[in-house]
């Protein structure tokens, strides 16, 4: 309880309300986007169809219209690829928060394609619309955690590090309520359907501008005090900024270079190998852990579980709902539990439904309450991913490297994710058709790996600042650290006000004489 309270003592307004505006304008449009084409898919193919035969006199076949709507959803993959691979120049130019506002014209430009398609008769409007959303997303998928990692104190970066992914579950669970026939779910709205997206990206487009830059970037990058004082005392509840900024120029002091390294520059460094084969790891893990496959196949389970067909719709809803209630679990557990407990006990539940699963499919023809058992490893599965896989790696990727490391560790992080992503998408079809039942077993494997990866090599981060989390990685290290740093960078940390910072701090100013 004293924790809960210390926590809420240093949550201002201002972070929460940056951490509320980022996550509902940027990470809810990814999950809205990932779940927005199932409802509706049937009459967007009978939209494709008829164009074509509007130009050309005659339809397409099954095959070519299967085709034309696969590309429609996984053409989304494709365009997050290309906009996690901008991320490491785009936050370097523009900043944190300058790479999320600037973004936002490509969510107007995509919800006006979509939004008009059926008027303009284009099916290439809606494909492409599908396209420029994915490079959003791509973008604001690592640009959000990276913003909200960088602007908060170390004992809320599991908090609001979470938070992204609470609203990208939220965005499925909306597009799940918005799909139902009652609502949008009819013939004449699914191009308002689609374009929904543009709604919330307005609401932060009108605010997010007026909250400060990240301080670490206008500190490190930048090299601007006074606006960095400024940014912090926006974002603290005290004034005793002094021993942060400290922090961070000890931060600056032991880069190599203060300029940004390159993705090849990360994968060649020597020093950082255990924290980039662990973003490796995490990433891939968190989307081969089967979650897409399930996400995908739900109606099928359930189908099989003999639940009326009429009902489908609304069970999914259910799951829908719990996801967001075990996203909000995770955050509020992850200062009190800490990363490691989280992300191992995710994979570890996910782990163990997806034999469940395979049990269930087995014995289902033989023993008839396992059709229940089936509906319940989803539901297990949902929610593990939700608890923790679904956002600490993001949170992860940033508390493991120092600033100048951090764009190119999200860029390898965020490619990884979505090409692990579009290969599951569509891999599983033939792994389902040549494994039967055992191809849950794969993702149990996987699932259990990587928690045992992280058991054995990722160390705890809570409350932990990013140099004494680099200074742990480093016993792994000792001999190439060692050779690497100056006698500077290895001055001891004492803690000060609850932050890390250096034995003689070399900032010289009266933080107090500085407040309001």
């Amino acid at each position: 309880k004293l924790m809960s309270q210390d926590i809420f003592s240093h949550l201002t307004s201002s972070l929460l309300a940056v951490a509320f505006l980022t996550s509902f304008g940027s990470s809810m449009l990814y999950g809205y986007n990932l779940a927005v084409v199932n409802s509706p898919a049937g009459y967007i193919k009978d939209f494709y169809n008829r164009t074509v035969v509007s130009r050309n006199g005659t339809g397409l076949n099954e095959e070519a219209l299967t085709l034309m709507y696969s590309l429609t959803v996984s053409v989304f993959a494709i365009g997050g690829l290309i906009g996690s691979l901008m991320v490491g120049t785009l936050v370097t130019k523009f900043g944190r928060k300058g790479t999320l506002v600037n973004s936002t014209v490509l969510v107007f430009l995509a919800g006006s394609l979509m939004g008009f398609s059926r008027i303009c008769a284009s099916p290439e409007m809606v494909i492409f619309g599908r396209f420029i959303t994915g490079i959003h997303s791509g973008i604001s998928l690592s640009v959000v955690p990276m913003y909200l990692g960088e602007i908060a104190p170390k004992n809320l970066r599991g908090f609001l590090g979470l938070m992204p992914s609470i609203f990208i579950c939220a965005g499925v669970f909306l597009a799940q309520v918005l799909g139902l026939h009652e609502l949008l779910g009819k013939e004449e709205h699914w191009p308002l359907f689609l374009s929904l997206v543009v709604v919330p990206t307005f609401i932060q487009l009108m605010l997010l501008p007026w909250f400060p830059e990240s301080p670490r970037y206008l500190l490190i990058e930048k090299h601007n005090v006074h606006a960095t004082i400024t940014a912090l005392k926006w974002y603290r509840a005290k004034c005793n900024i002094q021993a942060e900024i400290e922090e961070m120029q000890e931060e600056q002091r032991s880069l190599s270079s203060v300029e940004t390294v390159s993705v090849w520059q990360l994968i060649l460094d020597h020093t950082v190998r255990w924290q980039v084969l662990s973003v490796v790891v995490i990433n891939i893990g968190m989307q081969l852990s089967g979650i897409d496959a399930i996400w995908f196949y739900t109606n099928d389970i359930f189908e099989n579980a003999g639940i009326p067909t009429p009902e489908i719709q609304y069970t999914t809803v259910g799951t829908g709902a719990i996801e967001i209630i075990a996203g909000l679990i995770g955050c509020f557990t992850i200062e009190r539990l800490g990363r490691r407990p989280l992300i191992i006990g995710g994979f570890g539940v996910m782990g163990m439904c997806c034999a469940g699963i395979t049990l269930s499919l087995i014995l289902q023809t033989h023993v008839p309450f396992m059709k229940y058992v089936s509906v319940g490893c989803v539901v297990g599965i949902i929610a593990g991913f939700c608890i923790g896989p679904a956002g600490v790696p993001f949170l992860i990727t940033a508390e493991l490297f120092k600033q100048s490391h951090r764009p190119a560790a999200y860029t390898v992080g965020g490619s990884l994710n979505w090409v692990s992503n579009f290969t599951i998408g569509f891999i599983f079809p033939f792994l389902q058709m040549s494994a039967g039942s055992y191809c849950y077993l794969v993702f149990c494997s996987i699932c259990v790996s990587v928690a045992i990866y992280v058991y054995f090599v990722i160390p705890e981060t809570k409350n932990k600042t990013f140099v004494e989390i680099s200074q742990m990685f480093a016993t792994k290290e000792a001999v190439e650290e060692s050779q690497a740093l100056t006698p500077l960078d290895q001055l001891k940390l004492k803690k000060m006000n609850g932050y890390g910072s250096l034995e003689n701090g070399s900032l010289e100013f009266d933080s107090s004489s500085s407040c309001p």
